[in-house]
């Protein structure tokens, strides 16, 4: 990886300071440099260290690689159409830190941000204190993982870990493995354990999934077609709902396919509910699977029948559609497990995370931890987010759409500091 640059500051002061050195925090930095404004990234870790430290060995995207389009550095290899492997992911992200050589200092957790009286910004740092006219949150929404306290009374013998610890079948105890939750993470954990052999007993949620490919082509081309990519938050049908949603499961693997639990339980995977309780040495489920599973299939056959008519409508050649049809059902809603004789050995949490902002002192959030903002501009004079889900459009937290968000910050910064210097010089006359 190339070495970031070094803040160069003598006084500790900058016009804009970033927390988080992620390719949010690095886009906002390409576009500051591009217009001049002196910055400093402050990252906790290393840049882009989740995707290097928090992704399994199998992992690869889920959206294609042309969809890979940060600040003046797009996609450029050869299979636009095609899912970068983990490695590969690391590879283009080196790419792009060379590429904008940001002003950043790394291994520094940021304590606390404090406006002050004068609309300056306090930044305390393990570093020592900073000032800023401007501070920029770039660190994300996925902060502290999810793990019921049913947890704490599961056998020592079995080993816990959270989906963002999960690295290979092999690096778990031999036996049966209960994946927990079925977003992105979990529905492709147990496929890796699945594929690599391993017996799976899952806990499905209520994560909603879509096809890989239909009519020809994948489904992301026929969306971003259709604009959905491009449509603002404040039009989608669920408003800010849209942003507690969980995304559909889907994966990349061996160049894209549908994930289908249905098809796993045919082919030995155990499925249940979901996982609500721990008693008498019995795990409990609620009778929820068929309902899940149901809802899932509904959405992917609500977005496949979308792009029906989005060909209808424009008269497009295209091979023929059709609607999934169930390969597996369950017979019963199984709600028990005893742990003993289900042979579980390991327990991979995948129910997601939590925002933690607790060291930004700012009125700006609601009852879950998510700031109010307008397109990343919050009510706090000064005060931005990048890279959250749905911050303005579905690629708002993704490689495809972070780079608008970060510049449209950098022009409301810009034009901040136009008026401020206008108001300076009407003082001075």
């Amino acid at each position: 990886m190339s070495n970031p640059t070094p803040h160069a500051s003598t006084d500790g002061h900058y016009r804009v300071l970033i927390v988080g050195g992620g390719q949010a925090g690095l886009s906002v930095s390409y576009y500051l440099k591009q217009a001049g404004i002196d910055h400093l990234v402050v990252e906790k870790n290393t840049v882009t260290h989740t995707w290097r430290q928090q992704r399994w060995d199998a992992f690869c995207l889920v959206t294609p690689n042309w969809q890979c389009d940060l600040p003046d550095y797009p996609y450029r290899g050869d299979d636009p159409h095609g899912f970068m492997k983990k490695d590969e992911i690391v590879e283009y992200l080196d790419g792009f830190i060379a590429h904008v050589a940001a002003p950043v200092i790394e291994h520094t957790e940021v304590k606390r941000v404090k406006q002050r009286d004068d609309g300056t910004y306090t930044i305390a740092t393990t570093r020592g204190d900073f000032t800023a006219d401007h501070v920029v949150v770039a660190s994300g929404g996925y902060h502290t993982p999810i793990v019921p306290r049913l947890a704490e009374r599961l056998p020592a013998r079995i080993a816990q870990l959270q989906s963002s610890a999960y690295r290979n079948p092999d690096a778990l105890p031999d036996g049966a493995v209960l994946v927990v939750g079925t977003g992105q993470s979990g529905a492709q954990i147990a496929e890796d354990l699945h594929l690599a052999g391993r017996k799976v007993i899952l806990a499905v949620g209520e994560a909603p999934r879509c096809a890989r490919f239909y009519r020809g082509r994948d489904v992301v081309d026929w969306l971003a077609d259709m604009q959905y990519y491009d449509m603002p938050v404040e039009k989608h049908p669920l408003r800010e709902g849209v942003r507690d949603n969980t995304n559909h499961y889907v994966t990349g693997r061996d160049g894209g396919r549908d994930i289908d639990l249905r098809k796993f339980a045919s082919e030995g995977m155990e499925l249940y509910g979901r996982l609500d309780d721990l008693r008498d040495a019995q795990l409990r489920f609620a009778p929820t699977l068929a309902a899940s599973l149901d809802a899932a299939d509904d959405t992917y056959n609500r977005i496949n029948a979308s792009i029906d008519g989005f060909i209808d409508r424009h008269g497009i050649d295209a091979p023929a559609g059709g609607v999934y049809q169930r390969v597996w059902q369950p017979a019963e809603e199984r709600t028990a497990l005893d742990l003993d004789a289900s042979g579980i050995s390991a327990i991979i949490w995948c129910i997601g995370f939590t925002p933690d902002f607790s060291w930004l002192d700012a009125p700006v959030f609601n009852g879950r931890g998510y700031p109010a903002h307008t397109r990343g501009i919050t009510p706090i004079d000064g005060l931005y987010f990048v890279g959250l889900p749905w911050l303005h459009t579905w690629g708002s937290g993704r490689f495809s759409g972070v780079a608008r968000d970060a510049g449209f910050i950098v022009q409301a910064i810009r034009e901040k500091e136009r008026q401020r210097a206008s108001m300076s010089a009407a003082v001075a006359a």
